[in-house]
């Protein structure tokens, strides 16, 4: 070991002490979940009982949790959306206990509008706390790959893509954080921050591979791995102007970047014509260049989300990247983290019982006006449930449509692994498709276009090159082929609409175009009849749903043919 990695490896180990005893702290917290989350609700309502929510919902007399249960309902984003609107202008009072609002990370909702979660230096706080518990569970996990105080890739959002009326940031929280990391640990991050604002997709994985290419990188971090999927292709796709910017300390000319970003980048951009001839020569043997010839498989990790609908792409990973260790990321969302995974090779995480106070409902009971709720302490392995957190900064019995199972426990605090977003999304790449989307894209495309739909449902078809959304249809409602295929054009468009994750990642290659599964005359009027005797329930009361999120619905379907 070199005299400047000994030094480094020391530094390391001085700076994540104070985590270390926070995360054998939080161990023993797991222990006792029934005290620490009723502690930290009655904290929580304190604290916001003075805002106009807390005033509203009474939380200065609440005294139980049966009180608190009956004095706020549990609702989606749309039921504290107008108190947000008022934070937006600067009254943060009418939520918030905190003083200001240090920005807003946006996100895709369940409905057309896009969803602003505030954050604030409590939020900031426990997402950090969170993230240096993880990361310091994963060094120790990896201790013989020598990663520590080792670069890392990680591509992050546009921290501000607009201003509310009042000029707080609105953005990507990833950005967000990486923007305002402290200089020692920005120079560990090969991505420069700047890089979130780069809009076309092909300019934003090629400047993230320019500047990391040259470096000892030792993990490769994205929330979903399509993103590394998308990476590994750039790489090879793009090895020879890469290895040619490496070496002569340059950047592509005729990447859509702005002035500005350009500005930023090009004096970072340094050469390397040693590690670019190395490079040249590795490709020029094995005719390629993925990221486990530049990276070392022996001396990286991946860390990136494993549960859900994640598993077709990561069965892509070790063609790219060999098979260095994958750890989970836990359940995170720009509504905040929730779980920690404290081990390696699985999607659970234990409950981060210390930032947030959760409550549950079993699945199956998620539409009854009156459905069980449970506290963490009351779960039971192998149920699985719809995920209720409470936060420190504005958000209350929140139903984020997250379904999770229970896989164990730390002491006796749940291990919960992701499996979806229920049976109203679809989520192939990140894109979190709603029935709200599809249905309200349908009703604008109708209006424009004289296309007769009988009955239809839209579900996700996995392909390994390019997975894609298919809407199927009844052979008499497609005799006019060509007219179809106009309409499968627009309504692909106003899914983009609805849904701007969804317009992203067809933008960026990582969806195919919607496409028509044709099937027989009659076949969906025989569909919910099959359905609505075996779910139960009246006739007058059944939906036929429009967006069916099982990968494997292709397959139950007779289509008679596609039409692309």
């Amino acid at each position: 070991m070199s005299l400047k990695r000994f030094l480094l490896v020391r530094l390391g180990r001085l700076l994540t002490y104070p985590v270390r005893k926070q995360l054998r702290q939080f161990e023993i917290a797991c222990e006792t979940p029934e005290a620490v989350q009723n502690a930290l609700l009655f904290d929580i309502l304190r604290k916001q009982a003075d805002t106009q929510f807390g005033r509203d919902h009474k939380f200065g007399a609440i005294t139980s949790v049966a009180e608190y249960r009956n004095n706020v309902p549990v609702a989606p984003y749309e039921y504290v959306s107008p108190y947000i609107e008022k934070v937006q202008t600067g009254d943060t009072r009418a939520l918030l206990a905190d003083p200001r609002v240090l920005m807003f990370a946006l996100t895709s909702g369940t409905t057309a509008s896009r969803k602003l979660i505030p954050v604030t230096d409590s939020y900031l706080a426990a997402y950090r706390r969170g993230w240096n518990m993880w990361g310091v569970k994963m060094y120790r996990d990896n201790r013989g790959r020598r990663i520590a105080m080792r670069p890392i890739v990680q591509l992050g959002g546009d921290p501000e893509e607009f201003r509310t009326p009042s000029g707080i940031p609105c953005g990507n929280l990833s950005g967000y954080t990486a923007m305002v990391q402290r200089r020692l640990i920005k120079w560990m991050y090969t991505v420069p921050h700047v890089t979130g604002k780069i809009k076309d997709a092909k300019a934003r994985y090629y400047v993230a591979l320019r500047f990391s290419i040259g470096r000892n990188v030792s993990q490769l971090m994205a929330a979903n791995p399509s993103t590394l999927v998308q990476l590994a292709r750039a790489l090879d796709a793009e090895k020879e102007s890469l290895l040619r910017d490496l070496h002569d300390g340059t950047l592509r000319a005729d990447l859509d970047i702005s002035p500005e970003v350009r500005d930023y980048l090009t004096p970072r951009a340094k050469k390397n014509p040693v590690r670019a001839d190395e490079l040249s020569a590795i490709a020029g043997k094995l005719g390629r260049l993925y990221p486990m010839d530049v990276w070392p498989t022996d001396a990286t990790v991946i860390n990136t989300w494993t549960g859900g609908s994640m598993g077709p792409y990561l069965r892509q990973l070790p063609q790219y990247y060999g098979e260095p260790p994958v750890h989970d990321l836990g359940l995170l969302a720009s509504e905040g983290r929730f779980t920690i995974p404290l081990s390696g090779g699985t999607a659970s995480g234990v409950l981060d019982i210390w930032s947030h106070y959760f409550e549950f409902i079993p699945e199956g009971e998620i539409d009854s006006p009156r459905p069980t709720v449970l506290g963490a302490h009351e779960l039971r392995e192998g149920g699985s449930y719809f995920i209720l957190p409470t936060t420190s900064y504005g958000l209350y019995r929140y139903h984020i449509s997250d379904l999770v199972r229970v896989t164990g426990f730390q002491g006796k605090t749940p291990l919960v692994e992701f499996l979806g977003k229920g049976h109203r999304f679809a989520n192939l790449t990140g894109e979190k498709l709603s029935e709200y989307h599809v249905t309200k894209a349908m009703d604008a495309v109708a209006q424009r276009i004289n296309q007769p739909i009988t009955a239809y449902s839209v579900s996700p078809v996995w392909d390994d090159k390019q997975p894609y959304y298919a809407i199927f249809l009844e052979e008499p409602d497609v005799a006019n082929e060509p007219a179809l295929k106009h309409f499968l054009a627009e309504f692909d468009k106003q899914l983009g609409v609805e849904n701007m994750e969804y317009a992203a990642k067809r933008e960026s290659g990582r969806l195919g175009s919607l496409r028509a599964m044709v099937i027989a005359a009659g076949t969906w009027a025989k569909w919910d009849r099959d359905r609505l005797s075996q779910t139960g329930g009246s006739p007058e009361q059944y939906k036929h749903p429009c967006l069916i999120g099982d990968l494997k619905f292709r397959e139950t379907m007779a289509v008679l043919r596609e039409v692309v």
